[in-house]
């Protein structure tokens, strides 16, 4: 009897054992169930068309075209001819073995990409032959295409996605495709859509039998959304044009709504050399280009020396602290003595020497010595250069200077607005204005990236507020409300100082330095600037020509543009980088270049700096006393 009552007592236990087991399995798992990984299911997925992207006039910048990938489920893969497959891939052995054992470590029971972007003509002859080959598929893909060769750095460019990510996220197999900079990396997920998936079940030979579970987890893909930029892709290319033979980085924004209309690096190289097959190969040699550098955004990334165009932020910090007026004069001796050695001396080339100078004046002829008094005020302002300093870089901060600005692309560099902190520990608290006169014509600690200087620019432009500079306008032609871009951003500088600052602008394309680059019936409001440029080679510093720079805006009244232009080596800003912004200004507000410009224009499209680059990276210390 005892012996019977166990026995029903086991089945009773073993019983309720595998109805607990069934139940866990089909109704607490049953929901979190993947079917992918059932080895009688196949998965086919259908990629959907990525994102079509249009400049701001419509002009269609990133289009798509389809390629084809050969993919492989391990756990489906049977023994087969590996010498004749090898042979319709154009692959040998080892290649195959490699790639098989990569897609295995990754996952057995998923696809992943085992032969990516076959030509056209191997396609076709590889699919009257892949049913032999079991666990093999061809994979529709979409991959790039750029109608207009132009603007790669705002862009970007897709690659694949590699095991790393696809186990971090789910959406991605290891060899799709993925966006990796510009708006392609920024807007991802607007750009890529949506997969779809077909599940397919198979018999116990291996072969398709009919949808899986009548379609009841297959979706339709759906197609990536339309970007509509900012920018202006007449402007780029021209700018582009310009800026041929010659490095640096220019930015033009919409004073008005911080629409970035143009983003130009030099140099640069065409998007379509980062597409298909040959991407690889490409990518080696742009992106270990370590003295050119085409993939490195200098609009971006570049952080320089403002030089002279840094003057107008000392010149309205000086109004709003009350430490100088439109009034305030200053003399200047061929520079400015800072300190009791004989080197304490900083030159000035202004040419006004023993006389009187005025704000206007200053800006307009760049007065080094009228600046260095400026700041020296500035700093010593209640006797406490620390908190001096502070303030000051409180002012400057407000500009947008010295951070990222919060632009919607990837890249950026926050350049660097030095603090009585900065200072107080590199010169153990010992030090006033004239220790660091230098940031008072943009030539100290100061460095500004070139989008930085434009959003300066425009913030003058509109008198004392700036919009966050931006490059995505619409969706799906949507227009993007978005408030970190559309909500003003308001300077510490009250709009009362901003007057006086840009009569003095509109001067230097009168009487100044940029009189020369004057555009007629265009009121242009701009400063010159020439950056000195030092490296340091043995230990030693040594100086090298100088970079040409410009900001500018224009016209003067209801400004439809405001640019930065850094020209590496290019000497002085109103020789190379002054006609370059007088151009540029024309083309956008007139649509085209007058003939009375024409000349100006063929010298800039013509003029070279290759054989100073070429020279610096050889022999940098035998033109250190070169070119300005």
């Amino acid at each position: 009897m005892k012996r019977s009552f166990l026995l029903y007592f086991l089945i009773t236990i073993i019983g309720i054992i595998f109805i607990g087991r069934l139940f866990q399995l089909q109704i607490i798992r049953g929901s979190n169930y993947d079917p992918i990984k059932n080895s009688a299911v196949k998965t086919e997925y259908d990629y959907p068309e990525r994102g079509y992207v249009y400049d701001r006039n419509g002009k269609l910048l990133v289009a798509n075209q389809l390629s084809y990938d050969v993919m492989v489920q391990p756990n489906q893969v049977q023994p087969l001819d590996t010498l004749e497959f090898c042979n319709l891939l154009k692959i040998d052995k080892n290649d195959f073995l490699k790639r098989l054992k990569k897609a295995k470590n990754y996952a057995s029971y998923l696809p992943s990409v085992f032969l990516k972007q076959l030509a056209k003509e191997d396609f076709a002859f590889l699919q009257e032959k892949l049913h032999k080959y079991t666990g093999f598929f061809i994979q529709k893909r979409i991959i790039r295409e750029y109608p207009i060769n132009a603007a790669a750095n705002v862009l970007g460019y897709i690659g694949e996605v590699n095991e790393t990510l696809a186990k971090k996220n789910k959406y991605y197999q290891p060899g799709e495709l993925i966006g990796k900079d510009g708006i392609e990396r920024e807007y991802e997920n607007y750009l890529r859509g949506k997969k779809g998936k077909k599940l397919l079940q198979r018999n116990n030979l291996n072969k398709v039998t009919g949808s899986y579970l009548n379609g009841k987890y297959d979706t339709l893909p759906e197609n990536g959304k339309d970007l509509t930029l900012t920018l202006d892709i007449d402007l780029q290319v021209y700018a582009q044009k310009l800026m041929s033979g010659k490095r640096g980085g220019i930015v033009a924004i919409e004073p008005s709504s911080g629409e970035i209309l143009a983003l130009v690096t030099a140099p640069s190289y065409d998007p379509n050399m980062l597409v298909g097959r040959k991407r690889s190969k490409n990518s080696t040699i742009l992106f270990n280009d370590t003295i050119s550098k085409p993939s490195y955004d200098r609009g971006l990334l570049a952080a320089y020396a403002p030089g002279s165009p840094f003057k107008m932020m000392n010149a309205l910090i000086g109004l709003q602290e009350n430490v100088i007026n439109e009034q305030s004069s200053f003399k200047c001796y061929h520079g400015y003595k800072y300190g009791k050695k004989s080197t304490d001396f900083m030159g000035c080339h202004c040419g006004i020497v023993g006389r009187p100078i005025k704000l206007k004046t200053a800006i307009a002829k760049s007065c080094n010595s009228y600046f260095s008094n400026t700041y020296k005020r500035i700093v010593e302002k209640n006797n406490k250069p620390s908190e001096g300093l502070d303030n000051w870089h409180r002012h400057v901060s407000s500009f947008g200077l010295g951070n990222y600005l919060g632009y919607d692309l990837p890249a950026g560099s926050p350049g660097l607005i030095p603090n009585g902190k900065y200072y107080d520990k590199r010169y153990k608290y010992s030090w006033n204005g004239s220790t660091t006169i230098s940031n008072a014509i943009g030539q100290g600690e100061v460095l500004t990236t070139p989008i930085q200087l434009a959003n300066f620019t425009a913030a003058i432009a509109n008198k004392g507020f700036f919009y966050t500079p931006h490059i995505l306008k619409k969706v799906n032609k949507k227009t993007i409300e978005n408030p970190k871009y559309t909500k003003a951003k308001q300077t510490t500088i009250d709009k009362k100082h901003f007057t006086p600052v840009i009569e003095a602008m509109h001067e230097v394309f009168k009487t100044g330095t940029g009189k020369w680059s004057q555009v007629k019936g265009i009121e242009i409001c701009g400063k010159t600037g020439t950056a000195e440029n030092f490296i340091r080679i043995d230990g030693h510093k040594v100086q090298l020509p100088d970079h040409s720079i410009l900001v500018a805006f224009a016209p003067k009244e209801n400004p439809k543009i405001a640019l930065a232009i850094f020209v590496e080596n290019g000497g002085y800003g109103s020789t190379i980088a002054a006609p370059i912004t007088s151009l540029l200004i024309e083309k956008y507000l007139n649509g085209k270049i007058s003939n009375a410009n024409k000349y100006r224009e063929q010298n800039m499209l013509n003029l070279s700096l290759q054989d100073i680059y070429a020279k610096l990276n050889q022999k940098p210390k035998e033109i250190a006393s070169g070119t300005k």
